[in-house]
């Protein structure tokens, strides 16, 4: 028995909207935020001298497209899946620590956590989601309502495993996740054609956003770590990344 079986197109359309608006609104002011030293702190200098990477532009281009690739991940995952699960389930932003989503349903409560993809757990953090569903239980348990929780991952697949003690709570992957949501078997294909042409409007202020980066932080960068002749100084760049 689905969640809910009478999904709303228009509200998962608008939630979709929200959260791409969210997205990009994000991901523009991580890019415009970022400055050369900031970054240069973070990465490898000695890998960079090692693939004899001489030109200012060279090094930038590769951090640059590495920052855009690992933010993009994060904020999406942050600011996609919950909204439009929680519009597909027609449920309520939980309040319990861990819980994103809460559903009431006749005498059932459903207390969803929901996850971008599916290695997003350690051990640590694996306990911590199950404390979580405990405490969130006794809420069920003053109410005398069954209590079902569910960890859902957007895309991706989620083998079960024999191995170790039974979970108390469900781990569904993405055709799984929502269909358990809508009862729609097709809706995680659904969700990608709601997307339609709404992405395209952020194209071009994301691409100006980018390009700006890259001539600043270019200029940033032969300023700081470059000889007059232009060549790089590698013994103040490590200095900047690992000295006292």
């Amino acid at each position: 028995m689905p969640i809910n079986n009478s999904y709303n197109e228009d509200t998962i359309v608008e939630a979709i909207a929200t959260a791409l608006d969210n997205f990009y609104t994000n991901l523009i002011k991580k890019v415009d935020s970022l400055s050369v030293k900031a970054v240069m702190k973070r990465k490898n200098p000695y890998l960079f001298r090692a693939k004899a990477m001489n030109g200012a532009a060279q090094i930038i281009d590769a951090i640059l497209a590495a920052f855009v690739s690992s933010s993009e991940e994060t904020i999406f995952g942050n600011v996609f899946f919950e909204p439009i699960a929680t519009a597909a389930a027609q449920g309520q932003k939980a309040l319990a620590e861990g819980v994103d989503i809460m559903v009431e349903r006749d005498n059932t409560i459903y207390a969803i956590a929901v996850k971008s993809g599916t290695s997003v757990f350690n051990a640590d953090s694996r306990k911590k989601q199950e404390q979580n569903f405990m405490a969130a239980s006794k809420l069920a348990q003053q109410a005398k309502k069954r209590f079902v929780p569910i960890v859902g991952y957007g895309y991706g697949k989620k083998k079960t495993s024999n191995r170790g003690l039974p979970k108390f709570y469900m781990e569904l992957a993405g055709k799984d996740f929502w269909t358990e949501l809508t009862g729609d078997e097709e809706f995680y294909i659904k969700l990608i054609r709601f997307m339609d042409k709404l992405p395209e409007k952020y194209v071009e202020e994301f691409d100006a956003s980018y390009q700006k980066a890259a001539n600043r932080l270019v200029r940033e960068f032969t300023q700081e770590f470059c000889f007059e002749d232009g060549s790089i100084d590698w013994e103040k760049l490590v200095k900047l990344n690992s000295g006292n």
